[in-house]
């Protein structure tokens, strides 16, 4: 019978993975709220914002980073071509911004500017951009593109599978506090498998303007839902690859499409009746296997009632990170400027696709131990920088197996 499971697993993985990538750049392939608008909203609110309103709500390096982005966005709407950067805020962001007061707008804005930007010029502040915070690493499902696939990872005698304790989690969260917007709970695993995920959720609160959570919502109860929406949650993302239920079942293995739909129902119907007011944004976010089997449009009609946005990421082999073959990437990977992932245990890495913690030893400062702005400038991270750098991505594993740039 075990076999004829594993067999069966195998066979569900060669037909939706149907796209090999030599190279994968961050973010979405295809959102349903398209690019970037130089008349959105971001756009035209800081267009108008006054300069004594720059000088009353940032200071310091902040205030002459705040002038420089309105400056060029005054360019750019006058007719000048954008160039590498420039902040050029998508659909997504828009939406999110709209609702935020002046004050909070350039909060926003310098957060999504060090996000999107610093890595692009390898400018690196006193903290990460984003935080991704691990409440778990045990998952219920076994995606064909997740290293939940690798037994050796997954298997609770290799010693990767945990949950984090919530005092760690509140020494992460206090130190954050002011000096980092995206918080983004999520990783390795499920997070609404954490039993004190709801504490975790009531305790990070309005703390952050990004503050976000990825689930696969198969476990959306309606107890679930009220917790969500109460906790001060501006993203919620739904890890849904498909609009129908043979290609999702195929993809998402454990999950039941019947089960998912229900689910996000559930929740579009409790935040519409019961928190007519609240500003939560939703999105379903698929990864991109087969372009004969997934297709944005059949996303967006399926989908775009019960969420905000609708997208799908670009794939990189996840599942196999340390057998992929070798590749001539040179070009610096942008997420050693952009994210640090703070895994269930203390441990942090600068990405999952190193999933099993390769790149740094167990000896390396840790969240228990260290403060994350310490840990973000450390020694061990600036020389793995420097070899990014360098052209020598080829000498660290798995970085030298990753399509990322």
């Amino acid at each position: 019978m075990l076999a004829l499971l594993f067999n069966e697993r195998i066979l569900k993985m060669t037909e939706v993975r149907k796209i090999k990538p030599k190279h994968r750049t961050k973010g979405y392939e295809d959102s349903y709220l398209g690019g970037w608008d130089k008349n959105g909203v971001i756009y035209s609110r800081l267009f108008s914002i006054a300069e004594d309103k720059v000088s009353t709500y940032v200071s310091g390096s902040d205030h002459e980073l705040v002038r420089t982005i309105i400056k060029s966005v005054k360019e750019i709407s006058g007719g000048r071509v954008p160039e590498q950067g420039d902040f050029l805020p998508n659909g997504f962001e828009d939406e999110e911004a709209r609702i935020l007061c002046d004050s909070d707008l350039l909060r926003y804005v310098l957060y999504r500017y060090r996000y999107n930007i610093f890595p692009l010029i390898k400018e690196l502040g006193d903290y990460p951009p984003c935080v991704q915070i691990e409440p778990t690493s045990v998952c219920n499902f076994r995606c064909v593109m997740c290293y939940q696939v690798d037994k050796s990872f997954s298997d609770k005698s290799h010693g990767h599978m945990g949950m984090m304790e919530l005092d760690l989690y509140k020494k992460v969260i206090d130190e954050l506090e002011g000096n980092v917007e995206a918080i983004t709970l999520a990783s390795r695993g499920e997070p609404l498998l954490h039993p004190q995920i709801k504490d975790m959720l009531a305790y990070t609160g309005q703390k952050f303007l990004g503050f976000k959570l990825n689930t696969n919502a198969s476990l959306l109860t309606e107890d679930m839902c009220h917790s969500i929406l109460q906790s001060g949650l501006k993203t919620l993302v739904f890890s849904i690859d498909a609009a129908d239920k043979e290609t999702y079942e195929k993809i998402r293995v454990n999950g039941k499409f019947d089960v998912i739909d229900r689910n996000v129902n559930r929740f579009d119907k409790i935040k519409r009746e019961e928190y007519s007011d609240s500003t939560l944004q939703t999105k379903v976010s698929g990864v991109m296997l087969s372009k004969a089997d997934q297709s944005l449009n059949e996303m967006v009609v399926f989908w775009k009632d019960r969420v905000d946005d609708v997208a799908f990421v670009h794939y990189n082999p996840w599942e196999s990170a340390y057998a992929n073959e070798v590749n001539d990437l040179i070009v610096p990977c942008t997420e050693l400027w952009r994210r640090l992932f703070v895994w269930q245990d203390g441990r942090v890495n600068p990405c999952d696709y190193d999933y099993k913690t390769t790149i740094f030893s167990e000896q390396q400062p840790n969240a228990l131990n260290n403060t994350i702005k310490e840990i973000w400038k450390s020694p061990v991270y600036e020389e793995l920088r420097k070899k990014h750098l360098n052209s020598q991505r080829v000498t660290v594993e798995p970085c030298k197996r990753c399509v990322s740039s």
